[in-house]
């Protein structure tokens, strides 16, 4: 039998609720799928025939970590996205190769550690007017993120706290304008399996005000079905297609990568009313395979065509 397993955290051993569909479709079609913790130990990884991953909420806390155990997997059976993936895609720097590749990005500004910025050099690189967000470069979740107002004093003051926060302990921060698309428009997010488009689906607005914390791993998000435009599908397919040739540049020798086993292509709509992409999720992303029929059939099939490649 045919034996996948699905990599998950310790917070969530049985899966997310987005994933535990994928484990009875994959039953179905007579696979033995097995939800496993990543950093579980006792777990025999070259007992699989293919490593899928799924509900690793956790990883953004413990980056170098996770990528050493995606490269372990990899070295003993089937990974999927493969490590290289992996590492390309949990740092968010890869937003600035693909806008350099000519993928239309939020505007964003990186603020580094190493430049040591002072309380009053972090408001100078704030925007002057309407609302902007914070986020950590290595996050998931919309963990540690927050939405602030560029022209109240209180609003700025709380930014400043949480960029240095955030700086302190080492960690890169992007500052990005706060487009008002996200609330009267809302992002799509366009999910690709095996490299083609699947289903779209419409996120509303989760950030209404400054960092807080999150009670779990990760934010709720709040989705609907919706259609993609002929605009968002291109600019999704071409970040796809800069993505698989950055990091086919930088794969091991013999690393399958033809396609991407699932991406997932987030856009918000820019001042011109144009597609920008948001983030592209390649390691763990909700896929809301409920909210598309045939969708979660799709991925099944994909996963399973993973798992026997070669046979």
């Amino acid at each position: 039998m045919t034996r996948i397993a699905l990599a998950t955290c310790a917070a969530l051993p049985d899966l997310d609720r987005d994933d535990l569909p994928l484990q009875d479709a994959l039953t179905g079609l007579g696979v033995e799928a097995v939800a496993t913790v990543w950093d579980d130990p006792a777990v025999d990884w070259a007992g699989f025939d293919l490593v899928v991953i799924r509900s690793a909420w956790d990883y953004a806390q413990r980056r170098d970590e996770f990528l050493r155990w995606a490269e372990q997997v990899q070295a003993v059976t089937r990974l999927a996205n493969p490590s290289s993936v992996v590492r390309w895609n949990t740092d968010k720097h890869y937003l600035r190769e693909l806008e350099l590749a000519g993928v239309p990005v939020v505007p964003t500004m990186w603020i580094e550690p190493a430049q040591n910025l002072s309380s009053r050099a972090l408001h100078t690189r704030f925007p002057a007017h309407g609302d902007f967000v914070i986020k950590p470069a290595i996050s998931a979740g919309s963990v540690d993120t927050g939405r602030y107002t560029a022209i109240d004093a209180t609003s700025r003051g709380l930014a400043i706290t949480h960029a240095r926060r955030l700086l302190g302990a080492d960690r890169t921060i992007m500052v990005q304008r706060y487009l008002k698309s996200v609330d009267t428009v809302g992002e799509r997010a366009h999910v690709f399996i095996d490299g083609e488009h699947s289903h779209s689906v419409l996120k509303g607005a989760m950030l209404d005000g400054p960092d807080v914390g999150v009670d779990g791993i990760y934010k709720e998000e709040r989705m609907s079905p919706t259609t993609a435009s002929a605009a968002e599908i291109e600019v999704s397919r071409n970040a796809i297609a800069v993505a698989l040739d950055t990091v086919r540049a930088s794969s091991p020798a013999g690393t399958d990568l033809e396609s991407f086993l699932y991406a997932r292509v987030d856009v918000v709509s820019g001042d011109d009313d144009e597609p920008v992409l948001m983030e592209l999720e390649l390691v763990e992303p909700s896929l809301f395979t409920s909210l598309a029929e045939g969708s979660l059939d799709r991925l099944a099939q994909a996963v399973l065509r993973r798992a026997t490649a070669g046979r």
